[in-house]
């Protein structure tokens, strides 16, 4: 749980606001432009935080106290509403390892292009998914793959 409530390095803001607000990237650019590289780095960055503050926020939540709804229906339903929250941290605790390693991607300039091809990913899968690591096509030929192993 340490790593979800760590907070993001100055130096990452910064770096994150050179870029003016607003600003986003073209396919008339060059593809993984400076501009463009600020801009997904600002889009990890808030992307981060807003997970950090929701996980603060539910850790707020469970310190103030026990459950102690009275009757037994509203606290089985108190406990299951907590139990889809503890999950849901649990896999934005998982995300918050993916930006990290997009953010360094970044840094290293190896974000943006297919792990598997070495191809350019693509701006819309990027905006879409900007922690992807993989096109399309790569993609769905792990999956497939993935899927095959899984049934033999």
């Amino acid at each position: 749980m340490a790593t979800v409530l760590q907070r993001i390095d100055t130096t990452d803001l910064i770096a994150a606001n050179d870029a003016e607000p607003g600003c986003r990237p073209s396919v008339d650019e060059p593809f993984m432009s400076l501009t463009q590289q600020t801009y997904f780095r600002r889009k990890l960055l808030a992307w981060k935080d807003s997970i950090l503050r929701e996980s603060q926020d539910t850790l707020s939540q469970l310190q103030i106290g026990p459950l102690r709804e009275a009757d037994l229906t509203d606290r089985a339903a108190s406990e299951t509403d907590w139990s889809i929250e503890l999950r849901t941290r649990d896999r934005q605790r998982k995300l918050i390892s993916k930006i990290e390693s997009a953010l360094r991607r970044i840094d290293a300039g190896e974000y943006g292009y297919c792990e598997v091809t070495g191809e350019p990913i693509g701006l819309a899968r990027l905006e879409a998914r900007p922690v992807a690591t993989m096109t399309v096509e790569a993609q769905a030929r792990h999956e497939r793959h993935e899927r095959s192993s899984r049934e033999a």
